[in-house]
């Protein structure tokens, strides 16, 4: 397992959607860009300069803004997955558009460039540089939400004895560094497709492909091509509100749900954790799940495109999650 700015690291662990809408490319609704600001900085020990709700948003003017400067060792090394400093004379990214393989263009749209670095599109974080972040920007993530329908011995779908709703499942990961239950996702590589990357993120986490054989690998993506070539629900693509985040990069992801109508392509798939996974299983989809808030909130999205069991109470407010 790489480093948490690598491409294997997983993409939403202290992810919070930001549900709100975002005030174009200068700040945030209140409220709506908390873990960004929360300190200490993952991984270390530096303490963001506090910014006040009121004072997120770019549009509000603040003379004494005074951030904190801090890019992790990790990054400054110089792997693959990392740019260079803004600083070196070679370097001279194409910010707002794809950038050879690199895609600096953001989901949310036209982000702004001061003194040469992108401005984060939700406002101030108290700290510049990249922390463990890779690119200067957007990072891009990918997250599969991979389901089926709960079935009985018989093969018939279960439906919920208050809701009457079918039962839908979706394939859950255990973070081996996060310790919660949450959608395997991760990165996308420089050049990679979103889909490619879905496709590649799901088989390393909740299939262990890094570590089959050729044989069995080939077998694999068979089973996988038939899945993910199947029509699928864009669930959510856009900023994503993480305690990575600086004012110079930040995380952006597309949730995308796959489903396994029959349930036949996934019974021919073991689910078998790999990567930075420690466990995997299949999950049925209610308003009791545990997960991080993005999480939760993408996979009560699934159950309401797919009409299935949410809540035993009709009258649930979805902004309780």
């Amino acid at each position: 397992m790489v480093t948490l700015g690598g491409r294997n690291s997983f993409s939403s662990c202290g992810f919070h959607l930001n549900s709100s809408v975002m005030s174009g490319s200068n700040g945030a609704k209140e409220n709506s860009h908390h873990k960004a600001r929360t300190s200490p900085y993952p991984g270390s020990e530096v303490q963001r300069s506090h910014v006040p709700n009121e004072k997120v948003a770019w549009l509000v003017e603040w003379k004494d803004y005074n951030p904190v400067e801090y890019t992790a060792v990790s990054v400054l090394a110089g792997p693959r997955w990392a740019d260079p400093q803004i600083s070196e004379s070679t370097f001279s990214p194409k910010f707002n558009e794809k950038d050879g393989h690199v895609e600096r263009k953001s989901q949310n749209g036209l982000y702004e460039i001061e003194n040469g670095r992108p401005r984060n599109p939700a406002g101030r974080t108290g700290l510049v540089g990249r922390g463990l972040l890779g690119r200067w920007g957007p990072n891009h993530a990918a997250d599969p939400i991979i389901t089926r329908w709960k079935r009985d011995r018989s093969g018939n779908k279960i439906t919920h004895p208050i809701s009457g709703k079918n039962i839908l499942q979706f394939v859950a990961i255990k973070r081996k560094d996060c310790g919660e239950w949450a959608i395997p996702g991760g990165m996308v590589d420089p050049g990679e497709k979103i889909s490619a990357a879905l496709k590649r993120e799901f088989g390393e986490e909740a299939l262990n492909s890094l570590q089959k054989s050729s044989a069995e690998k080939r077998e694999l993506e068979e089973q996988l091509q038939k899945l993910f070539s199947q029509e699928h629900l864009v669930i959510y693509k856009g900023y994503v509100d993480d305690p990575r985040n600086t004012d110079n990069a930040w995380m952006e992801t597309e949730a995308v749900n796959y489903h396994d109508e029959t349930g036949e392509i996934m019974d021919n798939l073991t689910l078998e954790a790999g990567d930075d996974a420690g466990k995997v299983k299949w999950v049925d989809i209610n308003d009791k799940l545990k997960l991080y808030a993005s999480h939760s909130q993408f996979i009560k999205l699934v159950a309401e495109k797919r009409d299935a069991h949410w809540s035993e109470d009709s009258e649930t407010d979805c902004d309780g999650l």
